[in-house]
């Protein structure tokens, strides 16, 4: 009997994915854009301190991720309970980090609510995900790219809101990134009220096994999807960590940083429902090498941008956004569907997947916050040209040649289509 048949299939309450999706990545990427900033700007925490912190965490998520995946497998027939428990732990723990002021040294404050925050992040986006394959499979044909449309629309959505709020919120309240929290947790219930009929719904059988971390990377399709991933996130990984430092250093946005945000978000999540209807007539790999390119080609203009030159930057933000609405489209699904090809339970390899997301904004944070202090550059005060242009290199240069060997890893990858 085929895993689909197994389970009781519901009619699409697929609007729970998109909150849903939305919470996570208020968590993930827009963490890494302004926690930094802000402890730099707030605390005069050292950037080489936070970058090799933020590494060092990550070598936690090498251990606890995979297996947090093995945890949420044998979670399964009570996920729903779990998912409420550890959302509601994770909205304290951005309360912790943003709303709190440190009891202790601010880096290790900023380290054990980063840790509470993103272990949280991880079972919940295991979970999430492997919930999403039987979701997926359920819809028949075509219905995990469908299901992602929903979802990683979502998850769009929820960066661009979580991006630009702290800096939309500056000009409203004394207490910008309090008010964010606040937000953050008012949005983690509500995600949760909206997914609750899906986690029992939408789960495996308890005689169903599990897939295990070695048969993932047994398996040469998985384990080169993994790959393009990791290769693929680290460019908007460097310019998301990058960005408010380099709006404020070299563009001198002079508070319009947010609108920037905007642009750059809600042009992905705009474009997430394109991406998807163009997968499902040539291709899920065809359409995301499309994407891929057009966002390496768009960006790398941002080399020869300087003081002043905001509309050209407002072009490119909307541009190389429609192709990163590809990326995190579509991967994901390719993704998916392998798993569910693999094993009708995927929480492990989600585990994995949750991972080198992570792992990705930590590698960003190694690579250009100790190569900013190196050469000179602080925050908030006037910098060399030498410092500037390492700023700049490290934001446009380094993450257009990432791209490019992302692109070329998956155009030499072998997928099915179907």
């Amino acid at each position: 009997m085929s895993h689909a048949a197994s389970i009781n299939v519901a009619a699409p309450r697929l609007w729970g994915y998109t909150l849903f999706g939305a919470l996570l990545a208020m968590a993930g990427l827009p963490i890494y854009i302004h926690a930094p900033f802000f402890y730099v700007e707030t605390y005069g925490v050292s950037l080489a301190a936070l970058g090799t912190l933020l590494f060092v965490l990550r070598g936690l998520d090498f251990v606890q991720d995979p297996a947090l995946g093995w945890v949420a497998a044998r979670l399964a027939d009570f996920r729903g309970l779990a998912v409420a428990l550890v959302a509601t732990l994770m909205a304290g723990a951005m309360l912790m980090l943003f709303a709190i002021p440190p009891m202790f040294a601010p880096l290790a404050w900023f380290a054990v609510a980063l840790t509470i925050l993103f272990s949280c992040y991880s079972f919940l986006t295991i979970s999430f995900y492997a919930t999403g394959v039987a979701r997926g499979d359920s819809l028949g044909q075509g219905g995990h790219v469908r299901l992602a449309g929903w979802r990683e629309t979502g998850a769009l959505l929820g960066v661009c809101v979580a991006a630009a709020a702290p800096v939309a919120l500056e000009a409203v309240i004394p207490a910008p990134f309090t008010g964010f929290a606040i937000g953050f947790a008012i949005v983690a219930l509500v995600a949760v009220i909206a997914m609750r009929t899906e986690w029992p719904e939408f789960r495996v059988v308890t005689e169903v096994q599990g897939l295990s971390i070695r048969a993932i990377f047994a398996d040469p399709t998985a384990r080169r999807l993994l790959i393009i991933a990791l290769v693929n996130a680290t460019p908007v990984a460097i310019t998301s960590t990058l960005f408010l430092f380099y709006a404020e250093a070299v563009l001198q946005t002079d508070g319009l940083e947010g609108v920037f945000l905007i642009l750059l978000f809600l042009s992905a999540a705009v474009s997430a429902p394109f991406w998807a209807r163009l997968a499902r007539r040539m291709g899920a790999k065809t359409a995301l090498l499309g994407g891929m390119v057009l966002a390496a080609l768009s960006f790398a203009f941002v080399t020869t941008l300087g003081p002043g030159d905001l509309a050209l930057f407002a072009l490119i933000c909307v541009v190389s956004g429609a192709g990163i609405g590809a990326d995190l489209t579509l991967l994901p699904a390719i993704f998916s569907r392998r798993m569910a090809q693999l094993s009708p339970e995927a929480a492990q390899g989600f585990g994995l997947w949750a991972f080198v997301t992570k792992a990705t904004l930590a590698l960003a944070a190694l690579m250009v916050f100790p190569a900013l202090e190196i050469a000179g550059f602080e925050a908030g005060t006037e910098n060399s040209p030498a410092a500037i242009q390492t700023l700049i290199l490290l934001y446009a240069a380094l993450p257009s040649a990432l791209k490019a060997m992302a692109i070329a890893l998956l155009a030499l990858t072998p997928l099915k289509e179907s």
